[in-house]
C-alpha cells in the first residue's frame, strides 16, 4: 500500500513541478534572451524551466513504469526539506545581512548540520564561499553582490 502510496506521490509531484517549469518557460520567453551584453534576463530562467520540463516528464514516466513503487525515505526527505529551508532562509536574510553573509551561513549549515563535519571545518568553507564569491564578482567582473540593510 505504501509503496502505491509513493508511486502516486512521483505522478503527482512530477505533474505540479513539470507545470511549474512550463510556467517559467512561459514567462521567460517574454524576456530579454540574449542582449548586447550577452545572456538576457530571460536566458537563464528559460533554460532553468526547460530542465525543470524535462526532469519532471522523466519522474513522471519512471514513475509509471515502476511496477511497484519504492518506499518513502522519510529521514532523506526530511533532509532535503531542511536544505529548502535553509535557502529560504538564507534568501530572505539577504536583504538585511546581504548576499555575502546570507550565502556564508546557508554554507555553514549545510557543512555543520547536513553533514555532520566540525564546526571549524563549515566556518572555513563559509569563509572561503563568501570570499570566493567577492572575488569574482565584486573585484574580478567589477559587478557588486547585493547589500543588505546593514550595510554589508
Amino acid at each position: 500500500m505504501a509503496a502505491n502510496a509513493n508511486k502516486a506521490g512521483d505522478l503527482w509531484s512530477g505533474l505540479a513541478l513539470a507545470t511549474l517549469g512550463a510556467y517559467i518557460v512561459a514567462e521567460a520567453w517574454q524576456w530579454e534572451y540574449l542582449g548586447p551584453e550577452g545572456p538576457g534576463a530571460g536566458f537563464f530562467p528559460l533554460w532553468y524551466g526547460i530542465a525543470m520540463v524535462v526532469l519532471s516528464v522523466a519522474l513522471v514516466v519512471a514513475s509509471a513504469r515502476a511496477p511497484g513503487g519504492r518506499r518513502g525515505d522519510w529521514r532523506g526527505a526530511g533532509r532535503a526539506l531542511a536544505t529548502w529551508g535553509a535557502l529560504v532562509a538564507a534568501v530572505a536574510a539577504c536583504k538585511l545581512i546581504g548576499f555575502a553573509a546570507s550565502f556564508a551561513l546557508l554554507a555553514f549549515f549545510i557543512v555543520a548540520v547536513m553533514y555532520r563535519r566540525p564546526f571549524a571545518l563549515a566556518a572555513t568553507v563559509a569563509a572561503a564561499s563568501a570570499a570566493g564569491f567577492y572575488l569574482v564578482f565584486a573585484v574580478v567582473l567589477g559587478v557588486p553582490l547585493p547589500t543588505g540593510a546593514l550595510g554589508f
